[in-house]
């Protein structure tokens, strides 16, 4: 293998270890996502655990987990078992995150418990998108959801429809209004 482009040798050390913030570059989304973390008060935007509990096993602070999850979101990585392996492998997530591995359990417990908190840090991007002037007057959005359409002849009214409807109704009420005048 002598004209091709050798690796280094795993077991080689370095005289000055890399560090891990040599990786990203300062273009990189994990950047703004880390500043926008950590500019937020979570305990006002409704996550649990900011304060940690004085007794038993510490926990990660909900700012190491919320910028997980919004990695996860950004790179559509929905799942806690893929998000606990990307944790342990990619490289940016391990600077975001400072090496730290959450197992999925903790991850999927995270979501379930701070919904409400996760959805004011959405509000609050918003916020910080139109204060920074990032919309403009045409917003396009695109949906990747898909949804059984439940469209069958009695779902689905045209206008024609509608009023044949309307009078069939009528009719039954005076119908009935008759009924109830002759039973009297």
């Amino acid at each position: 293998m002598k004209r091709f482009i050798q690796e280094e040798h795993r077991t080689q050390s370095t005289l000055l270890p890399d560090r891990l913030d040599d990786y990203i570059s300062e273009e990189n989304p994990v950047r703004v996502v880390d500043a926008f973390v950590e500019e937020l008060d979570l305990a006002t935007l409704g996550f649990d655990g900011v304060t940690p509990a004085r007794t038993g096993r510490p926990s990660y602070h909900p700012a190491v987990l919320l910028k997980l999850y919004i990695y996860g979101y950004l790179n559509r990585i929905q799942s806690s078992r893929r998000l606990e392996r990307e944790a342990q492998r990619n490289v940016e997530l391990m600077w975001l995150i400072g090496r730290l591995a959450p197992d999925f359990k903790t991850i999927a417990n995270f979501r379930k418990d701070n919904g409400k908190g996760i959805r004011n840090v959405c509000r609050q991007f918003v916020l910080v998108c139109r204060k920074l002037d990032l919309f403009t007057e045409a917003l396009v959005t695109i949906s990747g959801s898909k949804f059984k359409a439940v469209n069958n002849r009695d779902r689905n009214f045209t206008q024609a429809k509608l009023q044949r409807r309307i009078q069939e109704i009528e009719s039954s009420i005076a119908r009935y209004l008759s009924e109830m005048d002759s039973a009297c």
